[in-house]
């Protein structure tokens, strides 16, 4: 709602202002006529004071970090810069906060008595990560008042600044300690090869132990050369998401909108990041097979933080992709296969049971599992538990349900 230039005191000193000149006039008394003058020109006075001013040439503002995860803080910082003749009044001020975010973005405006000066004032404060999905920030909404409180003066300052809300990824547990060896036996980064194609010759330094001296390169090459094991590749991980609206509530279609949905994106990434972390190189596809995203063996923050942006303003597909996943997949054998969905079917079992085979660890984290889906799919070979909105919780369940299934 709009508000007018007076404030409600300044309104009412113009209409006891007014009706003094008014009485005045009728009763003759020239002294009630001079205060009547002073009031109705002290309101005028006040609300040009305000208006004849020049705004702020500039707002900027910084967020650190760019992007926020969800249940994660960002700070947020205004700085609005410009120069005036006359001295800034004081006031209040409130900067536009969105849906997917929340925090208490207002204050009060400090006045300036330095007329003339280019001044920076600067501002802050914190929101926390509410929901995935682009949001924006501000605009920054300026109240002045004059020093007497009668005027007021509502600009708006700036632009909108986006933010990005990434899904939160969640410290899971290593599945060498949740789960037993699990396949995970076979997940170390760097693992030493034990024939002889992996043998690579290079030259001798000083410590090398004379047992792995290379006999006939040395003699090839003129200079003593030991036998070096050549690192072998990290062994591979793969997780689908199946974002087939079939499978999830309408509002899924909408970052953040869906609480069961935003659950399996969080668990998606988690999972991601842990395998990867725990020495695969880890895919991550669509249940069509398409790729979402990649990690590499024992990956960086950076990497951390491309994970999480890929998936900010991932939402769900009207096709739906589960049925056909084992000719999507078809010909790839990796390590843990890990499906994440919304609705499972009991009718869903035999597709699974054509994949199962192809992964070492088979593990399905359901949404919304039917009734009749749980048995069938373990009959298929596969170890299912329920997603749940605790993404640790729901990991650990997975991951000891799998181990005990071995």
């Amino acid at each position: 709602m709009r508000r007018g230039p007076l404030t409600s005191r300044g309104a009412g000193a113009l209409a006891l202002g007014l009706a003094l000149c008014v009485g005045a006039h009728a009763a003759g008394s020239p002294e009630a006529l001079a205060f009547g003058v002073l009031l109705v020109s002290l309101a005028v006075t006040c609300v040009l004071s305000l208006y004849l001013r020049r705004s702020p040439a500039r707002v900027l503002r910084i967020l650190r970090p760019e992007t926020v995860a969800v249940g994660e803080e960002c700070a947020v910082t205004l700085r609005i810069s410009g120069r005036s003749p006359l001295p800034t009044p004081g006031g209040t001020w409130h900067d536009v906060v969105p849906a997917g975010l929340l925090g208490t973005a207002s204050g009060s405006l400090p006045a300036s008595l330095t007329p003339g000066m280019r001044e920076t004032l600067e501002l802050g404060y914190t929101v926390t990560g509410l929901r995935r999905g682009p949001w924006t920030l501000g605009p920054l909404t300026v109240v002045e008042h004059d020093p007497f409180g009668l005027a007021r003066r509502t600009r708006r300052l700036g632009g909108a600044t986006p933010v990005m809300v990434t899904p939160r990824v969640a410290p899971l547990a290593s599945l060498s300690r949740v789960g037993g060896d699990a396949g995970v036996a076979l997940a170390t980064a760097e693992r030493r090869g034990q024939g002889a194609d992996n043998l690579i010759p290079r030259p001798y330094a000083p410590g090398d132990s004379m047992r792995r001296v290379h006999w006939r390169a040395s003699a090839r090459l003129g200079e003593l050369m030991v036998r070096e094991e050549e690192q072998e590749s990290s062994p591979q991980a793969l997780v689908v998401l199946d974002r087939g609206i079939f499978r999830w509530g309408p509002a899924a279609a909408v970052p953040g909108g869906d609480p069961a949905f935003e659950n399996a994106v969080s668990l998606c990434v988690s999972i991601a990041w842990r395998l990867a972390n725990d020495g695969y190189v880890v895919e991550v596809v669509d249940g069509d097979g398409l790729a979402l995203a990649a990690l590499a063996a024992a990956p960086g923050a950076d990497e951390r933080d491309e994970l999480a942006r890929a998936f900010a303003t991932l939402g769900t597909r009207s096709a739906d992709t589960l049925p056909q996943l084992d000719r999507a997949l078809a010909g790839r054998t990796v390590g843990p296969l890990i499906v994440i969905a919304g609705r499972l079917e009991g009718d869903d079992a035999p597709v699974l049971a054509r994949l199962g085979h192809r992964g070492a660890l088979p593990l399905v984290f359901a949404a919304d599992p039917r009734p009749d889906a749980l048995p069938q799919v373990r009959r298929a070979g596969w170890r299912v538990a329920a997603l749940g909105e605790d993404v640790e919780e729901t990991w650990l369940r997975g991951a000891e349900t799998a181990h005990a299934g071995r």
